[in-house]
């Protein structure tokens, strides 16, 4: 329990004694003097309204990040073969390990709860990485590798890079992963049978540190041949090809600050509020996008808590 936290309680506590105590002794008022009534009025307005700052930012500093919430969405997809309908994939990003609540304790948690979902496929899509700050520490990928080594599917642990694993060392982040069977694609493709129907995965690298080369990536797919594009920025999307059935994307954190009709406080698209999280759909073309688990630069997450997701994918014929 940090400093912070505790003044943070106490100035709570002391807000709320106070209006209590406020409220429960009337102001003296006369016939000829109301004023003590107003006061009291806007004592209360002002202590009300610090409560509610004062509680705001302790849920989105203290409470929010580090809560691990599992959602799971089912998504309809035309052109997806009937022998892969009900194909589940947990869905993990921006896991930002040694950011502020993601330690190596919290790391085992994600992977024992990932692993309680039974999904038929696990894909990580980027942001291993956090850097030395205030709040943060940077974590080696030889220490946080070994522990998502754990993590299980029938169909395999597939992966991309975001841009703070390319900003630290994207090589290294990726032999330690693949040293423990999690299988990085970075403009690569694979396949996986599932049930007898031939499933390909196509990793194309980040927006911001990497070449892109989406087309020539997926033109080594079979014509007609079902496929899931995995990356770490969704504001690829408008680039990518009809032909692939899915894409999925982390990065954007939700916004990691998010209000109720205003939206998010600072977006990480050039696209604004368009692929900031959840599911999109544009002429037919499907998307999704995970508010991701850590938080980068500032650690609070308001609106948007930490999730893992597992998507259902289903055959909408």
């Amino acid at each position: 329990m940090s400093v912070a936290f505790v003044v943070t309680i106490a100035i709570f506590l002391g807000l709320l004694l106070f209006l209590i105590n406020d409220i429960r002794h009337p102001a003296t008022v006369t016939k000829w003097d109301r004023s003590p009534l107003l006061m009291k009025r806007l004592r209360i307005s002002l202590v009300v309204i610090l409560l509610v700052v004062c509680g705001v930012v302790g849920w989105a500093f203290f409470i929010e990040p580090n809560r691990l919430v599992v959602r799971q969405e089912t998504i309809d997809l035309d052109r997806w073969p009937t022998g892969l309908s009900g194909l589940k994939i947990a869905v993990l990003s921006d896991l930002h390990i040694g950011s502020a609540f993601i330690d190596e304790r919290k790391l085992r948690t994600i992977v024992v709860r990932t692993n309680q979902l039974q999904p038929d496929l696990i894909v990580i899509l980027g942001d291993y990485i956090t850097g030395n700050g205030r709040t943060s520490h940077r974590v080696e990928p030889e220490v946080f590798a070994p522990l998502l080594k754990d993590l299980h599917a029938p169909f395999g642990v597939y992966s991309v890079l975001g841009n703070h694993d390319w900003w630290y060392n994207g090589l290294k982040v990726r032999r330690a992963l693949e040293a423990n069977g999690i299988k990085v694609l970075e403009n690569q493709i694979d396949s996986i049978d599932v049930r007898g129907t031939r499933l390909w995965l196509v990793g194309l690298a980040d927006l911001w540190t990497q070449p892109q080369a989406i087309n020539e990536t997926i033109a080594q797919v079979p014509q007609d041949a079902p496929l899931i594009a995995l990356t770490h920025n969704p504001d690829i999307f408008p680039q990518v090809p009809q032909r692939v059935n899915l894409l999925l994307a982390g990065h954007t954190h939700g916004g990691q600050v998010r209000f109720p009709l205003i939206g998010s406080v600072v977006e990480s698209s050039r696209y604004g509020e368009r692929y900031e999280l959840g599911h999109v759909v544009e002429n037919g073309h499907d998307l999704f996008v995970t508010t991701g688990i850590g938080t980068s630069i500032v650690p609070v997450r308001f609106g948007v808590p930490p999730e893992i997701v597992l998507l259902v994918v289903k055959s909408r014929s």
